[in-house]
């Protein structure tokens, strides 16, 4: 799990010892980028800003989207002591709630806010997201209202919020324009009691493979980053109501089987940096 702890500053900075020599030994990076993560405050999103902080040339701006201020104002902090003052990392903290209209629409008026004249990179990484209620069967839901609120977050949010920012920085020649959809395998493979997040996973792949057959120049990708030690991992083992799925990922857990979000985040970095990909593509950690 992903607590934040007052140690989490010297950890964030031993966790990426080898990426940060892997990638300066390349000297590869993703430009001078607005970088945009909804749900950066715990778990992947967290490490992912991180990850970022230290792939971006000066004068770059991350920001950093969750509902909680008080998660992203720690996190932004730790950023800028690691790596913010020797790149002159702009790091900025936007409170928004993805799931209403007025949260997308502060977010998208806080990427307006960058000078974008001087970025060659637009990059947005859809990573906010909810488990749902895995407690309970496809039968169980036959109120509409309550599956809409699950999928204005992990489906209606992100492809507003997706829509909204492209819209804010359109195609220009030397702006390179990235999406990444956090995916999982639960978009291809079904689930028993998993129902909305299969659902909406589901859903997702597919609007970002439309997303990328309409804007040819637009990168595109849904990563799936596997098993992650997370709290929404936690969460899983404890609430599946599928008995036989609550008891593998039990298991996984206690093998030692669940990745940690610094290995499968290393993994998308390569991908962005090698830029290679088939835009539109789903990728998972266990085929790369």
């Amino acid at each position: 799990m992903h607590q934040h702890t007052t140690s989490s500053v010297s950890e964030g900075f031993q966790q990426h010892p080898h990426m940060e020599d892997e990638i300066s030994r390349e000297s590869r990076d993703l430009g001078r980028a607005l970088c945009i993560i909804p749900g950066a405050s715990k778990g992947f999103g967290r490490t992912l800003a991180f990850q970022l902080s230290c792939l971006l040339k000066p004068r770059s701006v991350l920001m950093l989207v969750a509902r909680t201020s008080e998660q992203l104002n720690q996190l932004k902090e730790d950023i800028i002591t690691l790596y913010g003052r020797q790149n002159e990392l702009d790091v900025r903290c936007v409170q928004a709630d993805l799931e209403k209209k007025e949260g997308v629409e502060k977010t998208v008026q806080a990427a307006k806010e960058t000078s974008v004249s001087e970025m060659d990179h637009i990059l947005l990484i859809n990573n906010a997201a909810s488990l749902g209620d895995v407690s309970r069967f496809a039968l169980t839901f036959t109120d509409p209202a309550e599956v809409n609120r699950y999928l204005s977050l992990n489906v209606s949010g992100a492809l507003s919020l997706t829509a909204g920012v492209l819209q804010a920085f359109p195609r220009r020649l030397g702006l390179r324009r990235s999406v990444v959809n956090i995916s999982s395998l639960c978009a291809l493979k079904p689930f028993p009691s998993w129902a909305l997040y299969c659902t909406g996973k589901a859903a997702r792949d597919m609007m970002f493979r439309v997303l990328a057959e309409e804007e040819p120049d637009v990168r595109v990708l849904s990563y799936a980053p596997g098993p992650l030690d997370t709290d929404m991992q936690l969460q899983a083992r404890r609430s599946s109501g599928d008995l036989q799925l609550r008891r593998s990922f039990s298991s996984m857990f206690s093998e030692g089987q669940l990745l940690s979000c610094e290995e499968s985040g290393a993994k998308l970095m390569k991908l962005l940096l090698d830029n290679d990909f088939q835009s539109g593509a789903h990728l998972d950690f266990y085929e790369l």
